[in-house]
């Protein structure tokens, strides 16, 4: 019987563990699976004391496409989420659990943590590479949040004016904007841009290089340098933003495009609807491009 490829792999090579997200079929797009697959990846690398240092990486093109709409808008599979998600207060738990929470245990992680970005990253994507305390791209890496196109305020942690200031932060979401790798390395989003071919190798040697200073100076400076994030109030502004992302949810605005992305027959649509934006909601769809 052909063996079944878990949707998040673990590997360890010397002190540095890789947690690798793998759904390149849908670019890595996060459902409940993947999600639960990469803490669980956490939690072994929080146990095995060999391990100084994590990267997450991305298998296939793309580090991740964000959330995934098919499994949480269409209910594909059997994911206990999604009947939740019919109430505001089911809503608002599973987004507090299994987008916030986890996520701010990367960023609150006691080691030091590397995201290895290729290709699209996305959303959510972006949200979770920002949890990393170094972000490695790849020269074809691009970043986007359009998120706003389809009623959403962006996603459950806005990282965006933390990572590139608040002023290119509103263009970055108000207009959609792209931000190659280039752009993202002179924004501060990233630290290094690194040929595609060499992304994992330079990653790892990166981890490396971090992983020579001792486990108990590298995490209390993290702690400290976190620290400083909290005093130019971080954490305020994320939960402020949750509970602002969640009251967008249930607007009427936001419960219309919810009902009418159901309607859709195909993620394509979802896509070609959100690159129209608000003024094309009447519109009928255009197919997206290829």
């Amino acid at each position: 019987m052909a063996s079944v490829e878990p949707v998040v792999r673990y590997e360890v090579d010397g002190a540095v563990a890789t947690v690798t997200m793998n759904r390149p079929e849908v670019a890595n797009a996060q459902n409940s699976a993947l999600i639960d697959g990469i803490d669980a990846a956490f939690d072994r690398a929080e146990a095995d004391d060999a391990v100084r240092v994590v990267v997450l990486a991305g298998a296939g093109r793309h580090f991740c496409s964000g959330h995934d709409l098919k499994s949480i808008v269409a209910g594909e599979g059997a994911d206990e989420w999604v009947a939740m998600r019919e109430t505001p207060e089911g809503k608002f738990r599973h987004e507090q659990v299994m987008y916030v929470e986890r996520c701010r245990r990367i960023h609150d992680f006691r080691k030091p943590t590397i995201a290895a970005v290729q290709g699209k990253c996305i959303a959510a994507g972006m949200m979770l590479a920002c949890m990393c305390d170094l972000i490695v791209a790849a020269d074809d890496a691009v970043f986007s949040n359009p998120v706003l196109r389809m009623s959403g305020a962006g996603v459950e942690l806005l990282v965006e004016p933390w990572e590139m200031g608040i002023r290119q932060a509103k263009e970055f979401l108000l207009a959609a904007e792209e931000v190659d790798a280039a752009e993202a390395f002179r924004l501060g989003l990233v630290n290094r841009v690194v040929p595609a071919a060499e992304l994992a190798a330079r990653a790892h040697e990166l981890a490396e290089r971090v992983a020579l200073v001792p486990p108990v100076t590298a995490e209390v400076v993290k702690a400290s340098l976190n620290h400083v994030g909290e005093l130019q109030g971080k954490r305020a502004s994320w939960d402020f933003h949750f509970m602002a992302h969640q009251w967008a949810h249930n607007t009427s605005t936001s419960l219309s495009a919810l009902q009418a992305r159901k309607q859709m027959g195909s993620m394509k649509e979802v896509f070609a609807a959100r690159d129209r934006g608000d003024a094309g909601a009447d519109t009928p769809s255009a197919p997206a491009p290829d």
